[in-house]
């Protein structure tokens, strides 16, 4: 049983960060390294606070854990010290938990109990809680691959490596088929490799789970497009089912300001993927933000990944601008009743360590240099309305005022549109959903018979959690499609909505 009266006797503690000026020297995670002795002792205390309520709402699909993560029952033996325990616990529901501990926002932690009142001193912070778990379990070796004891005989191709379609080769190989994932870049991971930097997540802990994979069965090919290198009538030939996990990454572009044909005006995506190259050795990226006055469009996850990255290559400066306002400090219960996502102020660590964000701003104009280059943009306060009837968005300027700030580079991070257009969804006869996504049935399965989706090439660009759930989801589906039943785990329906506000 929990211990009731945790929350009273500890307070909510964050895990202590390196100081600013060394993280800004180096790639590496902005977390500092602890003693794990003394790492467990202090988790051990966080997750006494866990009060193991009659309701969990921190693993309700809805407003917490999209995998139904058991967040008590682990919480509670790691209070116990039984490591190994939490960690059977922790892999039953997610096959990687180091990536959602390290990246995941943590809708868990706005679905706790303890989130309702501040007085409670905040919410249990599951998320150090997973993270430690994760890690203790390599260190102790109670990760060990998990090969499959009888094969099948079917062989199950999977298009994409990252979240999504590693959770989903790993379930299919573990249930006895043979299994290949097809990536088209260099290296596997996806977005885990090229779109999230080191400083979040250093690749050490992405490559030891692809080697737990391989050792369990799982083949790779990379530099390998389905559609162009593989066609899909050899596809369709060589594979019994296919599970498309390609992404969304069609990057939203800004096609009506002013001057956005400047050069040094890019997709956000275009400067995070070579500078995460560089760290992996390929060499200085062509995009760089060394001795630049950077400026950033867009307020999320994309626009933070790219700002810490701008400050680690040696900006000048950094700016992020937002077109809403300024949200508040503390949960407002009349637009974000618990447990919702709550609608609230989120700082990164990366906007700790320099730099400077705007909020109810646009720009009005990039302004170019004699050579065709940007050097500035002028800025407008705003006010974004919506459309009661056709719910659309418009950004209304609320003063004529202009403020000019200088910009030698602008990256673009204002959301994905959908699924990239390419040859694989032609040949397979597939189109986009006007959401740019790729629909399917309850089996998970699309128009084209045998071929399953998940991820954000299902659900559009959501969060890691939602692609893990959604890849072990159709694991199940594609391994009862092969064999008429299936004992995996579907956390997660096809109809299941990510949180609107995430």
């Amino acid at each position: 049983m929990a211990d009731p009266n945790g929350f009273m006797k500890y307070e909510r503690v964050e895990p202590k960060k390196r100081p600013h000026e060394e993280r800004l020297s180096d790639w590496r995670e902005v977390y500092a390294e602890v003693d794990p002795a003394e790492r467990n002792r202090a988790v051990r205390t966080q997750a006494s606070r866990c009060m193991d309520c009659g309701i969990p709402f921190c693993h309700s699909g809805s407003a917490g854990c999209p995998l139904g993560n058991l967040i008590p029952e682990w919480n509670d033996l790691v209070r116990r010290g039984d490591w190994e325990a939490a960690s059977d616990r922790l892999h039953a529901t997610n096959n990687f938990p180091e990536f959602t501990g390290k990246l995941c926002p943590a809708p868990c932690e706005a679905g706790c109990v303890l989130a309702i009142s501040p007085l409670s001193g905040g919410p249990v912070a599951i998320k150090r809680v997973e993270a430690t778990i994760a890690e203790q379990s390599w260190e102790a070796g109670y990760v060990q691959p998990q090969a499959a004891v009888v094969s099948s005989g079917q062989r199950v191709a999977v298009v994409g490596s990252g979240p999504a379609g590693l959770a989903a080769a790993q379930q299919l190989t573990r249930a006895g088929h043979e299994v290949t994932v097809f990536e088209r870049d260099d290296r596997l991971g996806g977005l885990l490799r090229y779109g999230i930097p080191e400083f979040k997540m250093e690749k050490k802990h992405l490559d030891r789970r692809l080697a737990q994979l391989r050792k369990e069965g799982t083949k790779f090919v990379t530099g390998c497009e389905v559609g162009v290198d593989l066609t899909v009538e050899d596809l369709r030939a060589q594979y019994d089912a296919v599970v498309l996990a390609v992404g969304a990454l069609r990057g939203r572009d800004d096609t009506v300001t002013p001057g956005r044909d400047l050069a040094g005006i890019h997709l956000a995506m275009e400067h995070l993927v070579p500078a995460n190259r560089d760290v992996e050795g390929d060499g200085p990226p062509e995009i760089n933000a060394a001795g630049k006055h950077v400026v950033i469009i867009g307020g999320g996850d994309t626009g933070a990944d790219s700002y810490g990255t701008a400050s680690r290559q040696g900006a000048l400066s950094v700016t992020q601008l937002d077109q809403y306002p300024m949200p508040p400090s503390t949960r407002d219960d009349d637009r974000s009743p618990w447990p919702t996502w709550p609608y609230i102020l989120r700082t990164y660590p990366v906007h700790e360590e320099t730099g400077e964000r705007k909020f109810g701003v646009a720009v009005k104009r990039f302004v170019g240099d004699e050579n065709g280059h940007v050097r500035a943009i002028e800025l407008q306060q705003v006010r974004v309305t919506k459309d009661p009837a056709t719910g659309r968005r418009e950004v209304v300027p609320v003063s004529d005022e202009v403020e000019e700030l200088p910009a030698n580079l602008v990256l673009l991070a204002i959301g994905f549109e959908g699924v990239e257009h390419m040859p694989l969804l032609d040949e397979l006869g597939l189109s986009l959903t006007k959401r740019g996504t790729l629909s399917c049935g309850a089996d998970w399965q699309t128009a084209a018979p045998g071929v399953f989706v998940c991820g954000d090439a299902h659900r559009g660009a959501s969060l890691i959690v939602w692609a893990i759930a959604e890849g072990r989801s159709v694991a199940h589906a594609v391994d009862a499609y092969l064999t008429g039943a299936s004992d995996l785990p579907a956390p997660v329906h096809p109809t299941a909505l990510p949180l609107a506000t995430v």
